[in-house]
């Protein structure tokens, strides 16, 4: 890091450092390197802004040497600086030219308003993160050190292991739709203490909070989720519990397949209906999630959650009002636990119950990723009859589809982008509106923005 004035610090913490440098000839990239190891991060990440198409070409073999004194590298697309494009050569050009030196992680990320998210998501503690170029690269450094700063202070203010969290968490990792852009602070309470304090830190800054379970009802779009994606796991939300009266305690992180199957361990009957629903207690409860004629809240005994003052309260089931897919008071307040009411049975007659579901949903649904049913049920007409009446059973728009199995699941075949599965969703509600003079509501939670802003 040649001369100090060419070097900016912009972030520097007990576990991460993040610093610019000007460089962009390889000769000051080896020693700004150089230096850089010197100071003993556990891992040196480089992003590197080629400066001009003449001389990334002409230097190319250089730079690919060079860069092996990185531990990861990630190189966006050429800073032009007046210059106009030379064909083939980008900053793909430098990431090819590495291959012959050495095995080092590089990947080109040709945008550059968006880099950011996938190298903050890389990082690890005991990172040393460098930009370098004599461009615009500099902008990438400066917004993680932004969010790292928020982040590590969430960190900072609770004891070790209530909360866990990364910045720019790609949500196609978090649905079952397998699409979603980057949510920008990513967290993991593990106690009801963590999740609160998360809630309240956050509504405090005007930080956005959403709460997400396994986001099997859920569509992110592409540009991702402005501000906090709290997902409570582990500790009290990953726990169930069976008392003697046939009651079950779950916390909001428990997967309704397992709820169902401790259930029926112990004898109690009546949550078969769960084992082929992707979602979460946490979830089903917001969405009073249902199948096979039941509802959840047909079998809530009382409700545990985090109310608007940022107050753990719990309430039994006849103070809640629930209805059709939707629980008002869980729009408001977040769920963190519930218990759920079942009924003493033979093992035989569980398996029974639960055989005969999990053949009925092979029948009737697809096995390819989605969210569960797209549409509301009209009043009138079931919405996948709707979509049946009109042929669009395999339908698609890119790599979304309409399955063949159900119309009223909209599919990923493999790579779908949020604008393509949207697209599809309002080409079939204007189809429903202008042929069938029905309105097809979205069953499935849509959140995040077309194009990131963060």
């Amino acid at each position: 890091m040649r001369e100090q004035s060419a070097v900016r610090t912009k972030y520097l913490s007990a576990n991460y450092r993040i610093i610019d440098d000007y460089g962009h000839h390889p000769s000051e990239l080896a020693a700004t390197l150089q230096t850089a190891r010197s100071l003993k991060s556990k891992r040196l990440v480089v992003l590197f802004q080629p400066h001009r198409y003449t001389r990334t070409q002409a230097l190319a073999d250089d730079f690919g040497k060079v860069l092996q004194e990185a531990d990861m590298v990630f190189i966006t697309d050429v800073y032009a600086a007046s210059e106009k494009p030379i064909k083939g050569v980008s900053g793909q050009t430098l990431i090819d030219a590495m291959k012959p030196h050495g095995d080092v992680p590089a990947t080109y990320l040709p945008d550059l308003k968006t880099a950011h998210h996938v190298i903050g998501n890389a990082l690890q503690p005991g990172d040393l993160l460098i930009t370098l170029g004599a461009g615009n690269v500099h902008e990438a450094g400066t917004r993680i050190a932004a969010d790292l700063k928020i982040l590590e202070e969430m960190r900072a203010l609770m004891p070790a292991g209530e909360i866990d969290g990364k910045l720019y968490e790609s949500m196609n990792r978090h649905t079952t739709m397998l699409v979603g852009g980057p949510a920008q602070y990513w967290l993991e309470p593990h106690s009801f203490y963590g999740f609160a304090f998360l809630v309240n830190y956050c509504r405090e800054r005007g930080i956005p909070v959403r709460v997400v379970g396994r986001g099997s009802n859920l569509l992110v779009r592409d540009g991702g989720i402005r501000g906090a994606v709290i997902h409570p796991m582990g500790g009290v939300f990953s726990e169930v519990s069976v008392d003697g009266r046939g009651h079950v305690t779950a916390g909001a992180g428990v997967r309704l397949k397992k709820l169902a199957s401790v259930a029926g361990g112990n004898g109690i009957g009546g949550f078969e209906w769960m084992e082929g629903i992707p979602g979460n207690v946490g979830g089903a409860l917001r969405m009073n999630a249902g199948a096979m004629g039941i509802e959840t809240f047909d079998q809530v005994v009382r409700v545990t959650f985090l109310d608007e003052d940022g107050v753990i309260r719990t309430r039994e089931r006849d103070e809640i009002v629930s209805q059709y897919r939707n629980v008002p008071e869980l729009r408001r307040n977040f769920a963190l636990q519930a218990v759920f009411k079942g009924k003493a049975d033979t093992a035989a007659n569980i398996k029974e119950r639960w055989d005969a579901s999990r053949e009925k949903r092979k029948k009737s649904q697809p096995i390819a990723a989605s969210a569960g049913c797209t549409f509301r049920n009209p009043e009138e007409v079931p919405a996948g009859r709707v979509i049946d009446s009109m042929e669009l059973k395999g339908s698609t728009c890119g790599k979304a589809a309409v399955s063949e199995v159900h119309g009223n699941f909209i599919i990923n075949q493999g790579g779908a982008s949020a604008l393509e599965i949207l697209t599809l969703i309002e080409f079939i509600q204007e189809k429903a509106r202008d042929e069938r003079h029905v309105e097809l509501e979205t069953e499935i939670k849509i959140l995040g923005e077309d194009e990131a802003t963060f």
